[in-house]
């Protein structure tokens, strides 16, 4: 019988627990650890890393996992490295459940980057308010630059930037209430990483509407994998991997 192991963190992963869950398969959700108080989920949950890549292929020998699902954030590269190397390894399929990015729409004004250090080298340096929307994990790059930084995180949380407003919010957020937001702290950049979804679009259409400039972090090059977009697809592709497809 199959046994899946769901990498979670994300809004996409919750709904696919709660697909397993109605469908009553054996699933395990797993959370990175990242996050004081995670969501509630409708599976049995673990929390925390597998040790890279080898220790994710014990894991999915020790425990009997026929299946795995990769629904973490679009920029968790290196889980998703491992869980393709993992899978390889231990001869398990592999699917990852992922949010469409996010395309550049009349009147944005995005500047593409590769990575966090080509967005902290793109802005100015001069001074301005910036919204940094890229979560807490890569603040580093930006450290020592001159700008008046905002950020908002899900939590309280240490950070390394010395002159930064903290914003204490969990979306999903609204056009009107970001447009409100970037006015109040004299936004004059945003950087944001192509995460994709509805939770955190509503910052980019806010600047669309404000005419400001969008440093955009493109996606991490992930290895080929098979890619889903819903969860009835990664459903379709468990029934047919039992077939062999």
């Amino acid at each position: 019988m199959a046994r899946i192991l769901l990498l979670g963190g994300t809004t996409e992963a919750g709904a696919m627990a709660q697909v397993l869950a109605k469908a009553g398969l054996d699933a395990v959700y797993s959370y990175a650890g990242r996050t004081a108080n995670p969501v509630a989920q409708p599976l049995p949950t673990r929390i925390g890393g597998f040790g890279g890549a080898e220790g994710l292929a014990d894991y999915l020998r020790a425990e009997r996992i026929s299946h795995v699902i990769d629904a973490t954030h679009p920029f968790a590269g290196t889980i998703s490295r491992n869980a393709v190397a993992a899978c390889a390894a231990a001869g398990r399929p592999l699917i990852a459940l992922e949010r469409p990015p996010w395309v550049a729409l009349p009147g944005d004004r995005w500047l593409h980057v590769p990575d966090y250090e080509a967005a902290a080298s793109a802005l100015p340096g001069d001074g301005s308010a910036v919204f940094l929307a890229i979560g807490r994990q890569n603040l580093k790059f930006f450290a020592g630059r001159d700008h008046a930084w905002m950020l908002r995180f899900a939590e309280v949380a240490a950070h390394p930037l010395r002159d930064a407003t903290l914003i204490v919010s969990r979306g999903p957020f609204t056009v009107a209430g970001d447009m409100a937001l970037m006015r109040r702290h004299a936004i004059a950049h945003v950087v944001a990483k192509n995460a994709g979804g509805h939770a955190a679009e509503a910052k980019l259409a806010a600047a669309r509407a404000l005419g400001l400039p969008v440093v955009m972090i493109d996606r991490p090059v992930l290895p080929l994998r098979r890619v889903a977009a819903m969860p009835a697809e990664v459903m379709a592709w468990l029934h047919g991997a039992d077939r062999g497809v």
